[in-house]
């Protein structure tokens, strides 16, 4: 194999590719990446058996071939080179020769016969949505996953398609959030994405302007996003059958920035070994808000006008912040039925968002 490329673009690609290599694996070829040299590009490939991101990119090819070499050690180089134009070629040992400048690299390569085959997934169902639009549902939603292992199911997002709404609900057992877009597509399909995937996405997608296909088979799932392609096995299990409590007791709408701020000096009274919950006191005409630890007490009102019951309620601070954040409008909606029932948070007008908070258990003051 005989190649020369642009550096850039190169240490772009296997930059990207990297993030889906594993660190340590039993198998060697799983910590490298798969190069492949045929006709008038380059095909690049990281692989990890769960996730795998492979892209092409244009290079003036002298020899067509394919070799494995080391993610960590193959980027460090290229990303280090002096000049914009590298050289590569590979022997029949697997050497693999790097020139750039007065810069020359021997590194070790291993066998292409050695690096796991990609899914090959066969289409189910398929959508194509805008890239802005799917980095905004994913982005408010993925910060709900789990990343408690003993429920794999809840370590991804629910991605579901019907009637013409695409929706992704993320739970882990503490929150909850819903986003929702019209689609023009007349598909019907249920799958659940792992977060890391959607993590990925968020980091591939740099032009808001494009769309990403997304083609679903039945074990795994592709994103077509840019010239990148992830493919990733889909979670196996019962999701939560969620539901929306049809009326709240008490509502109100409040700027969200004000909530988020008052919530967040609350917090400074907190910490990951100090735990207590923000108490929030809602009343006809205002908002209580206070914070009770072993190193002092914080509190706080907020002007509200309240429609329905006077109720006292407690809060993770964390959760409670990462929904008001991700919310992303200036005014909320906060919806509750009583102290021990979920606190809904929603958009003023319309339904694109919804975020579920747990209440944690007040003591008696």
């Amino acid at each position: 194999m005989k190649f020369k490329c642009m550096r850039t673009d190169l240490s772009s690609a296997v930059s990207n590719v990297s993030r889906a290599v594993s660190a340590k694996a039993t198998i060697p070829a799983l910590e490298g990446v798969l190069i492949k040299a045929y006709g008038d590009s380059l095909e690049i490939s990281g692989y990890d058996l769960e996730i795998g991101i492979v892209t092409t990119m244009e290079a003036s090819i002298a020899e067509e071939g394919e070799i494995v070499v080391s993610a960590r050690l193959f980027n460090d180089i290229i990303r280090k080179l002096p000049e914009e134009i590298v050289d590569i070629e590979t022997d029949d040992r697997m050497i693999t020769y790097i020139h750039s400048g007065a810069a020359d690299y021997q590194i070790v390569g291993i066998n292409s016969t050695e690096y796991p085959e990609l899914p090959n997934v066969e289409e189910i169902s398929a959508l194509t949505i805008n890239a802005e639009i799917i980095k905004n549902m994913i982005r408010q939603t993925v910060f709900a996953t789990s990343d408690n292992m003993a429920k794999p199911i809840y370590t991804g997002s629910l991605f579901e398609i019907k009637g013409g709404i695409f929706r992704i609900v993320a739970v882990d057992g503490f929150r909850m959030a819903i986003r929702q877009e019209n689609v023009d597509s007349e598909i019907e399909a249920k799958f659940v994405v792992p977060g890391k995937t959607q993590n990925e996405i968020l980091k591939l997608i740099t032009d808001p302007k494009k769309d990403v296909d997304i083609i679903v088979g039945q074990r795994h799932i592709i994103f077509k996003v840019e010239n990148y392609s992830i493919v990733s096995r889909l979670l196996e299990g019962n999701f939560l059958d969620y539901k929306m409590p049809a009326s709240a007791s008490t509502e109100f709408v409040i700027n969200t920035r004000i909530l988020a701020s008052s919530v967040d000096r609350m917090a400074l009274l907190t910490s990951e070994k100090i735990q207590s919950p923000v108490r929030c006191s809602i009343s006809a005409d205002e908002i209580k808000l206070s914070c009770s630890t072993a190193v002092g007490r914080a509190n706080d009102m907020i002007p509200a006008s309240v429609i329905g019951n006077d109720v006292e309620i407690g809060f993770n601070n964390r959760y409670l912040l990462d929904a008001l954040k991700n919310a992303e409008t200036d005014e909320v909606k906060i919806l509750l039925n009583g102290g021990l029932q979920p606190m809904i948070i929603k958009p003023v007008n319309g339904d694109s968002f919804t975020f579920l908070v747990v209440p944690m258990r007040l003591a008696a003051e």
